[in-house]
């Protein structure tokens, strides 16, 4: 007997093994993405809007894997190293907890695999079954696939199997456990890493160079045209998808010049839905049409009667809670628009009111709030501002703050000190390393870029040398030549 049980979730051979007889044809890519639609509803960035850090890095492991399907489609490809991903799935009915993985009280637990697949097929069904995501769906598709073995995979118990090495040896399967070995020891090393994907991060930032001089012309141009005060993306698209997007909003502002000119003075952001958002973005919607554009566009001047009428209302919970001051943080909140927001504060707004809560006038000046819909009990965020439920019990409320209010002040104090020292790293590690570009992911606390910013200090990095570089949580090479690394990269042995 080679095999015995472990109670550790882990894709095995002998789940493997039914899935030889699906291989009766190639998956096109088009199957595959339809395949892995279950896959992608589970961890798409949009549904974790209220947990910006898992988000990121969804959004970080989505761009990796497709990358690795885009490889495994080109024609004449040998093999892919192994490349480990991390996914926070969102708990549906398709995800049952079976008691053998840590299940987070937010609705989500994190996933993680290693891919070192061979074609399109496999890989489908190694994502949906290492995230305990159903494979009958994959039947439907014109595969020439035969009920019978998806029926037995269906019967194979989810308890892996953590093979012994002689199992290996003798049939000659790939064991994970070395694949994953292997990519600790590959791409967690800061300079090997470096040393593999440094020309290739070069090159492609060397042929990015036109169209980013293009992006600042056409970003320039139109701030100047339309009076903006900046123009931003929210997601991070390549620099010729964000050419594409401004040439689109010129080519609007040649035909409807003064209905855009009632964005003067605001910033605009190029997102998933059009509207204005929580702190008075305008946000375009990429797949929205002109059309839609431009009837935002003429609704602005209502957008800003709500605005001032929002502002008054932050005012408002300010003077019912002792001068508190209402904020909302754009990196830690979810993408809400004006009208979403201001429906957030008027329900607040009405429940103190009915409770009035004693709070002595401006006792509270110099702290900070943001009220959060998905929260049932109130806490205090380490940057020093309080996340306050809609649907906080008032009497609870009143208690917490009061208790709190002095580690509140000591915690915003910190975070300002930190800023200091963060700005100065930073500004020491792009003069050190001859960065054009240093910056980090809104998932990145300044605490853990502090950190990487003092190692990489004492390293040293010829390959920086020029380049753009983006602290974030996972090693990528962006499509224009942007480095990321990890804050918490390890240089030498890497650590489990």
């Amino acid at each position: 007997m080679f095999c015995h049980l472990r109670p550790v979730r882990r894709l095995c051979p002998g789940k493997i093994l039914p899935y030889c007889f699906l291989l009766s044809r190639a998956l096109s890519g088009a199957e595959a993405v339809n395949a892995l639609r279950p896959f992608y509803f589970a961890v798409h960035p949009d549904f974790f809007g209220q947990h910006p850090r898992e988000r990121e890095v969804n959004e970080n492991s989505l761009k990796r894997l497709s990358a690795y399907l885009e490889n495994l489609q080109k024609p004449g490809f040998k093999s892919l190293k192994p490349t480990q991903l991390v996914f926070y799935v969102r708990e549906t009915d398709q995800n049952p907890s079976d008691g053998q993985e840590h299940f987070s009280t937010s609705g989500f637990r994190a996933v993680k695999f290693t891919l070192h697949t061979r074609d399109l097929l496999s890989t489908v069904l190694y994502i949906l079954n290492s995230c305990s995501l159903s494979i009958e769906h994959v039947q439907s598709l014109n595969t020439n696939v035969h009920s019978q073995p998806l029926k037995e995979a269906k019967r194979t118990s989810d308890r892996p199997i953590k093979w012994d090495k002689s199992y290996y040896s003798f049939t000659g399967f790939k064991d994970p456990d070395e694949d994953l070995e292997q990519v600790w020891r590959t791409e967690t090393t800061l300079t090997s890493w470096l040393d593999n994907n440094g020309e290739s991060a070069v090159k492609k930032l060397k042929n990015s160079l036109p169209l980013r001089k293009e992006l600042d012309r056409l970003k320039d141009e139109l701030s100047h045209q339309l009076q903006l005060s900046d123009i931003r993306w929210q997601r991070s698209w390549g620099i010729a998808h964000r050419c594409s997007q401004l040439h689109s909003l010129g080519r609007l502002a040649q035909q409807n010049l003064e209905t855009l000119k009632n964005a003067k003075g605001c910033t605009i952001i190029f997102t998933d839905r059009s509207g204005m958002s929580a702190v008075g973005h305008v946000m375009l919607g990429t797949m929205d049409v002109h059309h839609h554009w431009t009837k935002l566009f003429e609704r602005l001047p209502s957008y800003f009667d709500l605005q001032r009428r929002l502002t008054h209302l932050e005012d408002q919970i300010s003077y019912l809670l002792g001068g508190i001051q209402v904020v909302y943080i754009e990196e830690l909140q979810p993408v809400l628009t004006l009208e979403e927001y201001y429906s957030l504060l008027d329900v607040f707004y009405n429940r103190l009111l009915k409770s009035r809560i004693p709070f002595h006038p401006r006792s509270l000046r110099g702290l900070q709030m943001i009220l959060n819909s998905d929260r049932y009990a109130p806490s205090l965020h380490e940057l020093g501002h309080f996340n306050i439920p809609v649907l906080c019990d008032p009497a609870n409320l009143q208690w917490f703050i009061l208790t709190k209010a002095q580690q509140a002040r000591e915690n915003m104090k910190k975070r300002e000190e930190l800023k200091v020292i963060e700005n100065e790293l930073m500004q020491a590690s792009t003069k050190k390393f001859c960065l054009e570009k240093f910056y980090k992911e809104p998932s990145v606390s300044s605490i853990q870029m502090v950190d990487c910013c003092k190692r990489l200090l004492e390293q040293s990095l010829p390959y920086l040398q020029g380049m753009h570089l983006c602290i974030s949580h996972f090693y990528s090479v962006m499509q224009d030549g942007d480095l990321c690394i990890p804050w918490n990269w390890k240089n030498g042995e890497a650590i489990k």
